[in-house]
Formats: C-alpha cells, structure tokens, sequence
C-alpha cells in the first residue's frame, strides 16, 4: 500500500485526511521546480520530500496563525524539495561557474552602458557565439533556484520570531529586489510573472508568448542571472 492509500480511511479534519486532500499540491508543486532543474533531476524525488513536508505541515499546522493549510502546506512542500535539491546538489560545479561568468559580464556591460544588457552585448563580453550564449543560459536553469522561491516563506514557517534587526534586513531585502524586478525588461518581467505569481509551467508560457519551451528557460534564466547580479551586494555573487 502506498504511503497516500494507507491514510484513506481516516476520518475528515485529521492531519491525515489533509495529506490525502493535499497530496495533488506536491506534484504540482515538484512540475513547478523540474523546469528549472537539470534533467538529472528525478520527480520521484522532489515527490517524496514533498510528501515528508506535506505530513510536517499537516502534524504542525495552527489555523490560528492566520494562513490557509494550503499556503501553509505549500510553504513546507517547496522547503523541503529544496532542502532536497540543496542536499544532493545536482547542479554540477561547472554550472555554478559558467552561471557567475554570465552575471559577472552583465554587471560589466550594464555599468559600462548605463542599460539593460542585451544578449548579444553579453555574449560578446563573454567572447562567445550568441549561440554558445542561449547554450548556457539553458545549462544555467535551476543554478540559483532559490533566490526568488525563498524570499518571504521564513514569515510562516519561522518557530520563533524573527529579531528587529533581521526584520529590517528582510523588509530592504525584499524591497530591493522589488525594485530590481520592476527594471527588468519586460519580457523577462512578465516571464517571472507568469512563473511565479500565476504558477504557469515553462511550456504554457511559451504558449502565452508565442516561443518555444526552450526561448522561455532562456529568458528565466537570464532574468535570474540579471537579477543576480544586480542584487549582488545582497546575494554575495
């Protein structure tokens, strides 16, 4: 019996039952992530640290906190992938490497001109084909995944509070990053958008766009790279 069926006769309300109700958000949730991950990555395996995650909430949630189960839920659910993903470290280091050249010659061509950096101006900093460029923006997805998930969760899931000055940390953290999102170019702009607040996968936002798969993880890795390096006094890159 699988580790859903064996909760499938409890009775409604139980921590039990919510990991039945719950159990679609954790494939939704590990769908999310795989797009952005190296096909190394197994869903199987971001499947059953969510689930583990899913039963802490469950065991751990408090409705008098404010937060539905299910933003409570998909709080946990996504930690714990991530803590997955952190502990295996799929990424390989070549990746972390060829990812902090991309943001690296960004940060120069944009201070040098004042302006977003196209491709072309980046892939010519970097002395490579714009081919070999887009070839590394696709090796590059998932390199620093967790930039943009993490910001925010920690107000939930925190057991104590957090200090006042680790409170004002978070809140320039966060307005920070606001405003560098807001400079983006707008393709990569409404690509994040679509990502994160309205939760489309790669493929549907290519549909949206009108370009392939491939061109979307392009654009999201570049956003996020763009990103990286103009928050690198926050992000240490």
């Amino acid at each position: 019996m699988s580790v859903l069926a064996s909760y499938a006769q409890t009775p409604i309300g139980s921590p039990d039952d919510l990991v039945v109700r719950h159990a679609p958000l954790v494939k939704r949730i590990a769908g999310h992530l795989l797009g952005r991950l190296p096909s190394s990555v197994q869903a199987d395996d971001l499947v059953q640290a969510g689930l583990i995650g899913l039963l802490e909430a469950a065991r751990n949630y408090d409705a008098n906190h404010g937060a539905s189960f299910e933003t409570y839920a998909g709080i946990r659910i996504r930690g714990a992938m991530l803590d997955e993903i952190r502990r295996n470290n799929w990424a390989p280091r070549s990746v972390f490497r060829k990812a902090r050249q991309v943001s690296d010659a960004m940060r120069k061509v944009e201070n040098r001109l004042g302006r977003d950096a196209h491709d072309y101006e980046v892939a010519e900093e970097l002395g490579v084909p714009i081919s070999d460029y887009h070839r590394l923006l696709q090796q590059a997805r998932g390199h620093n995944l967790f930039s943009i998930d993490d910001v925010g969760e920690g107000d939930l899931v925190q057991e104590g509070g957090p200090s006042p000055l680790e409170n004002l940390q978070k809140h320039d953290f966060k307005r920070s990053l606001a405003k560098a999102i807001g400079c983006l170019p707008e393709r990569e702009q409404l690509v994040l958008s679509l990502y994160y607040d309205e939760e489309l996968n790669l493929r549907e936002i290519g549909e949206v766009l009108g370009v392939s798969e491939s061109r979307v993880s392009q654009i999201h890795s570049q956003a996020v790279l763009r990103l990286q390096s103009r928050m690198s006094t926050w992000l240490a890159v």
